[in-house]
């Protein structure tokens, strides 16, 4: 059976980085996809490329709507490696912080805390307020929890955006174990 990768995908800006992250899970023989748009990351899709929602969902291995509050991610039963949620929204910050689970995103992030799998989560905000930092703060001290703003680096002498976002998606993927082939770490100076 493969690993079972959960992707979430909220309305902040960042969705190029979601589609890099479904292309390394693509590559990756032992793992599925299993992808979640919320409505604002299908309107943010339109706006920030070029590319049709149906052509990011031909980039996972499974589709469900965020409205499937009864899918098989909304159960601890389902087996899975955890979830990556990019781009994750305050909005679904704030969600998942308190436990409000209103849409299939917010319940598999629930049932990933609670059953101590990796939740990995691609906050995109900025300025941050004392608020978003608070919900940020908290969330991080979960076991399991990780917060990876995606946050540009340049050790690795990045010659275009599209460098730096299969850097980042490499980083976010990191986590459930999964290698990206183009990957440069940092070595020391």
């Amino acid at each position: 059976m493969k690993k079972r990768l959960i992707i979430g995908a909220t309305g902040a800006s960042g969705i190029p980085i979601l589609t890099q992250c479904l292309k390394l899970v693509q590559e990756q023989k032992d793992f599925e996809s299993y992808l979640v748009m919320t409505d604002s990351a299908k309107l943010t899709l339109e706006h920030e490329t070029k590319m049709k929602v149906e052509e990011v969902e031909k980039l996972a291995d499974h589709v469900l709507d965020s409205r499937e509050i009864g899918a098989g991610p909304a159960s601890g039963s389902f087996q899975t490696e955890g979830m990556l949620i990019v781009p994750c929204s305050m909005k679904t910050i704030a969600g998942i912080h308190s436990g409000y689970a209103d849409n299939l995103i917010l319940r598999a992030a629930d049932v990933t805390i609670k059953e101590q799998r990796p939740l990995v989560l691609a906050a995109r905000e900025t300025p941050l307020s004392a608020i978003h930092l608070r919900n940020l703060q908290e969330l991080a001290m979960i076991p399991n929890v990780r917060i990876i703003p995606p946050m540009m680096t340049f050790y690795h002498m990045p010659e275009s955006i599209e460098e730096m976002m299969y850097h980042i998606a490499a980083k976010l993927l990191e986590p459930f174990g999964i290698e990206a082939k183009e990957y440069r770490r940092w070595s020391g100076l």
